[in-house]
C-alpha cells in the first residue's frame, strides 16, 4: 500500500513537471514568434542552420544527467522544428517517394514540423531550389563504401545558384522486407542499385538464386515487394512501417560502419559558426604540376582538406572539374587568401558554400 502511494505521488509529481514543460514551451514558441516577425522585416532568413548545432551543443555541454545527453539532440531537434513552422513553413524537397533513406536524412535534420516534398530525380531538387519553390532540398552526396553519388556531383556543375548550407551523416541500415516476415518462397529483390551494392555478400552468402531487380529508390523497392508474394525489398524501417511489410532480416549491409553523407542545399549564404566547412569546384590547366600548385594554396595557410574529387567536365575528353572539401568559412581571412590564390592558378573556381560541419560521430551522440 505504501509503494502504491508513493508511485501515484511520483506519477503527480511527473504531471506537474509535464505541465511545467507545456507552459515553458508555449513560452518559448511566444519568442520565437517575435523573432520571426524581427527575421521578416529585416529580411534575414527564417532557418539558421549554425544556430540550431550551437544549441545542441550548448545544451549537451550543460547537461548535467541523468536525462541521456543523446536525446537532447532528438527532443530539441523537434522543438526548434516546430517553433520554425510557426514563424513560416519550412519546405524541404527530397529524392522521393516518401521513407527513402534521404527522406529520412531530412527528417532528422529539420524535424517533423518541416513540409517535405518528394521529387523523383536528383536534379529536380537542385532545380526546385534553384527557382525558389522550396526553402531547401537534401540530396545524398557520398556513401561511406560505394563512394561518391555522381548525379549530385554534376548538378554542383551545372545549377548556379543552388549552396550547400548543411549536411548530416546518416548510418544506413538496410533490412531485408517481405509481406509475410520470412524468407520463403522469395524469388526477387527489389532495391536500389547503391542499397543492392552495399549488400553484395549477404546476397550472394544467403540468397544466392534470388533474382536482383533495380528500382529508382529503396522506398520504391518496398512499395512493390508490398504488392508481390514473392517478392522482397532491401530497404528501411521507415519504408517497412510505410507499406505494411515485416522485417525478416535486419541488418544485411556487408559493413555495419555504412554511412551516407546527405548535403542540404539552398539558396542563402550561412554564418560562420566557427566549427564550418567549405566546398568548391575548380578546373586547372593541362601541365606537370598544376594540381600540387593548387593543394599548396592549402596547405601553405594551413588549411586542412577533408575531401577532394574529380569528375569529367564534360566539355571535353579527358578534362577533369575538382570537388574540394575544407574546414574553414569563406569570411575567415585565411581562407580568403586561399580562395585569392586559387583565383590565380586555377582556370575557374566555383564557391559552393560554407556550412556548419558536422561528423558521424555527432550523429551517434
Amino acid at each position: 500500500m505504501a509503494q502504491r502511494s508513493e508511485l501515484e505521488a511520483l506519477r503527480g509529481e511527473i504531471d506537474s513537471i509535464d505541465e511545467r514543460i507545456l507552459e515553458l514551451l508555449n513560452r518559448r514558441a511566444e519568442v520565437a514568434l517575435k523573432i520571426g516577425q524581427i527575421k521578416r522585416t529585416s529580411g534575414s532568413p527564417i532557418y539558421v542552420p549554425g544556430r540550431e548545432q550551437n544549441i545542441f551543443k550548448r545544451l549537451m555541454e550543460k547537461n548535467p544527467g541523468p536525462f541521456p545527453n543523446e536525446a537532447i539532440r532528438y527532443v530539441y531537434r523537434e522543438i526548434i522544428s516546430a517553433c520554425v513552422a510557426i514563424q513560416r513553413e519550412i519546405t524541404v524537397a527530397y529524392l522521393g517517394p516518401e521513407a527513402t533513406f534521404t527522406h529520412q536524412a531530412g527528417v532528422e535534420y529539420f524535424g517533423l514540423s518541416a513540409r517535405f516534398v518528394p521529387v523523383k530525380f536528383v536534379e529536380g531538387i537542385f532545380e526546385v531550389v534553384e527557382r525558389g519553390h522550396v526553402n531547401y532540398g537534401i540530396v545524398p552526396f557520398e556513401n561511406s563504401t560505394e563512394g561518391v553519388v555522381n548525379r549530385t556531383l554534376d548538378a554542383f556543375m551545372e545549377f548556379e545558384k543552388v549552396k550547400i548550407v548543411g549536411e548530416i551523416y546518416l548510418r544506413v541500415s538496410h533490412h531485408l522486407l517481405t509481406k509475410s516476415g520470412d524468407t520463403a518462397g522469395i524469388e526477387k529483390i527489389y532495391s536500389h542499385p547503391h542499397a543492392i551494392a552495399q549488400c553484395r555478400k549477404w546476397l550472394a552468402a544467403v540468397m544466392p538464386e534470388a533474382k536482383i531487380v533495380y528500382v529508382s529508390s529503396t522506398a520504391e523497392a518496398a512499395k512493390m515487394a508490398a504488392e508481390n508474394d514473392d517478392a522482397a525489398a532491401i530497404a528501411s524501417d521507415m519504408a517497412a512501417t510505410l507499406y505494411g511489410l515485416k522485417v525478416a532480416v535486419r541488418n544485411i549491409e556487408d559493413r555495419r560502419d555504412n554511412y551516407t553523407r546527405f548535403l542540404v542545399v539552398g539558396r542563402e549564404e550561412t554564418e560562420p559558426t566557427g566549427r564550418d566547412k567549405t566546398s568548391l569546384l575548380f578546373s586547372l590547366s593541362d601541365e606537370v604540376g598544376a594540381l600540387k600548385n593548387i593543394l599548396s594554396c592549402f596547405s601553405d595557410k594551413g588549411i586542412n582538406l577533408t575531401k577532394i574529387e574529380s569528375r569529367p567536365s564534360k566539355k571535353k575528353p579527358w578534362d577533369y572539374i575538382f570537388y574540394v572539401d575544407f574546414e574553414g568559412h569563406i569570411k575567415e581571412d585565411r581562407v580568403k587568401e586561399v580562395l585569392e590564390c586559387l583565383k590565380k592558378r586555377c582556370l575557374f573556381v566555383k564557391i559552393l558554400g560554407s556550412y556548419p560541419a558536422c561528423s558521424f560521430r555527432e550523429e551517434e551522440l
